[in-house]
């Protein structure tokens, strides 16, 4: 009876994995939105209808990356708040699913290899555990890269956001010295070669290069980033570019704005680490008193 179970979970999990594949693999119709999609990112790529752009790839690792690229492309998933995340850290989008799939197959194959050194120490006999475990594995490893792309990319907006706010005083001062709008963001991107800046003024050239309007660079480049600042900085410069007055003013207030929801950030770190500082405190407190009254209540118990 237990032979029969047994074959009937090994052959059920197989079958779902078999069909999940073809299922995946298979092209299906999509849904409008997927449709739409789909177009949008072949647009934001600089593809065009009817003509195929063939990229020769440098390695094996660019040919997965490219491939499961295409297969999320063909399949309408954008992964917008991750490439937001891709773009603050300046990575590929091709490279990262290299290294997810290559993850993936590697926790596959880690998960069977430990059940094999498990079972020569002695530690379980059931041939189910290794499909669970490479399955689990594999899930595993297929995320780590997600996790450690957001972890840095929200430091990297944190110094990001710092930065804004400085960029802020910087253009109105300029723009108190009598510049105009597009000189006083130039000049301001220009004070400093940080990574920040270079960002802000990399995008302010290839906007007047364009011809494009720079708020609606700087817009673009916080929809690029996932930045709500540069967003609302666009949108506000574009409604008042042409009065200097209110421009300075609006640009003082959201510096300050920033300041103080960066130094509100701060104090409440300050008070996480003083709570788990005293947590700390509490715990040794507490060991120090077991340490003394342990061997007086052994003797009172003894009695």
């Amino acid at each position: 009876m237990n032979t029969i179970v047994f074959a009937c979970l090994v052959g059920g999990v197989l079958g779902l994995g078999i069909f999940a594949l073809i299922r995946a693999l298979t092209p299906s119709r999509r849904s409008a939105v997927s449709t739409i999609a789909q177009i949008d990112a072949l647009r934001a790529t600089g593809a065009t209808t009817g003509s195929e752009t063939v990229v020769k790839a440098e390695g094996w690792r660019a040919q997965i990356g490219q491939r499961v690229a295409a297969f999320y492309l063909q399949q309408g998933w954008e992964q917008r708040s991750l490439r937001a995340d891709l773009a603050v850290l300046d990575r590929s989008w091709e490279a990262f699913l290299a290294t997810k799939t290559v993850l993936a197959a590697a926790g596959v194959v880690f998960g069977p290899a430990l059940f094999a050194v498990g079972a020569e120490v002695g530690f379980g006999i059931s041939p189910i555990i290794p499909v669970w475990l490479a399955v689990l594995f594999g899930v595993v490893f297929f995320l780590l890269p997600d996790v450690e792309v957001r972890r840095d990319a929200a430091v990297k907006r944190k110094d990001l956001r710092r930065v804004i706010g400085a960029y802020l005083d910087l253009v109105s001062m300029n723009l108190a010295g009598g510049r105009g709008l597009p000189e006083a963001l130039m000049a301001a991107a220009e004070i400093s070669d940080g990574w920040a800046l270079m960002r802000i003024r990399n995008c302010l050239a290839d906007a007047r290069i364009t011809g494009t309007s720079q708020w609606v660079a700087l817009g673009r480049l916080g929809d690029e980033l996932g930045i709500e600042e540069l967003q609302d900085l666009g949108v506000t410069l574009a409604l008042v570019a042409d009065d200097g007055a209110k421009i300075r003013e609006s640009l003082a207030s959201r510096a300050e704005t920033m300041r103080h929801r960066e130094l509100s950030e701060i104090e409440g770190e300050a008070g996480e680490q003083s709570q788990s500082m005293l947590v700390a405190q509490m715990l040794l407190a507490a060991g120090f008193l077991v340490f003394l009254i342990f061997p007086a209540a052994m003797r009172v118990f003894q009695v």
